[in-house]
C-alpha cells in the first residue's frame, strides 16, 4: 500500500466535540479558547485581548452551533449585535468547562495526518515502524491471580 493510504484526519476536531459533549452532557458550559492570530479566525476585534479570545459556545449562548472537521461556527451577540463567527479547528487552542476549569488544551496534529505539519523544511514525514515480523513460536497465556 502507498504511504497515502494510511494518511489519517486530524483528531483535532474529534476531540473537540467530544469534549464539549463531556461538559454539555455534566450541564457545565463549554467555552473555546482560540489564537485569533490564525487565518480565518471571524470574531469581533473587540473581543481579541493578546491575540487570544475566549468564546462561550453552549447551545444557549449561541445560534446554530456547527463543529466540523474544518471549522467552529455560529452566529453569537457581542455587546448586543449579532456577529457570525467562524473558527478554524487548527485555531482551537483549548475546550473546558466554565464553572470548573476541566478541560484540555487541543494537542498538535501528529503526523500523517491532514492537519498542519510539524515542520516548515522540505523533510518528508516518518515512515511507520515495519510490523514485527513472526518468530515462529506461538504466542501463550498465563492467567494471573
Amino acid at each position: 500500500m502507498s504511504e497515502e493510504s494510511f494518511r489519517m484526519s486530524s483528531h483535532r476536531p474529534y476531540l473537540l466535540r467530544a469534549l464539549v459533549e463531556w461538559i454539555n452532557d455534566n450541564g457545565m458550559t463549554p467555552h473555546i479558547m482560540v489564537d485569533a492570530g490564525v487565518p480565518g479566525v471571524q470574531v469581533p476585534a473587540s473581543a481579541v485581548k493578546d491575540e487570544r479570545v475566549v468564546l462561550n459556545i453552549a447551545e444557549r449562548a449561541v445560534m446554530r452551533l456547527h463543529i466540523d472537521n474544518d471549522a467552529v461556527s455560529f452566529t453569537a451577540r457581542f455587546s448586543g449585535v449579532s456577529f457570525p463567527v467562524n473558527v478554524p479547528i487548527t485555531a482551537v487552542l483549548a475546550v473546558y468547562a466554565r464553572e470548573t476549569g476541566q478541560g484540555m488544551a487541543l494537542p498538535d496534529d501528529i503526523p500523517g495526518t491532514d492537519g498542519p505539519e510539524p515542520h516548515d523544511d522540505d523533510t518528508p514525514p516518518p515512515t511507520p515502524p515495519d510490523p514485527p515480523q513472526p518468530s515462529g513460536k506461538r504466542p501463550f497465556l498465563r492467567v494471573v491471580k
